[in-house]
């Protein structure tokens, strides 16, 4: 990614328009989210933005933690317009970064197609001695 972009987890910063339009209609995860329920997860998580030099948004994930032991990274999103420039590979590393500055013991999380970016950065399926479980309430986008 050249250095014409640029990363910051300020809140205040975020196109949340932006990005409830792109993760509710341009995503396989999240499809007829809400704004409200955008917000609010914004709110409880910590947000990164990747912004073009004149400003403009053109990716987002977020890390949901407890800032001691577990991170959930979640919503991970680069508009379509600069795919292909390395933008994924910096957030990531910087996310990843970030959670190594936490002390995080370990970072969930889940993707139908991008198995082959998160294991650069030492992602790989579980396997380990728990039972893994999750509980879905499928009418909630």
């Amino acid at each position: 990614m050249s250095d014409e972009y640029t990363i910051s987890s300020d809140p205040d910063r975020l196109d949340r328009e932006w990005i409830h339009k792109v993760i509710s209609t341009d995503t396989y995860w999240a499809v007829g989210r809400t704004r409200e329920r955008s917000d609010l997860a914004i709110d409880h998580s910590l947000p990164y933005g990747v912004y073009a030099a004149d400003g403009r948004q053109v990716a987002f994930g977020r890390l949901v933690t407890d800032h001691a032991y577990f991170g959930w990274l979640s919503d991970v999103y680069v508009d379509r317009e600069v795919r292909g420039q390395g933008i994924s590979k910096r957030l990531i590393a910087h996310i990843v970064d970030e959670a190594e500055r936490l002390g995080l013991k370990r970072v969930l999380l889940a993707t139908g197609d991008a198995q082959g970016l998160y294991r650069q950065f030492g992602f790989d399926e579980i396997d380990d001695d728990y039972s893994w479980m999750y509980r879905v309430w499928p009418a909630r986008p």
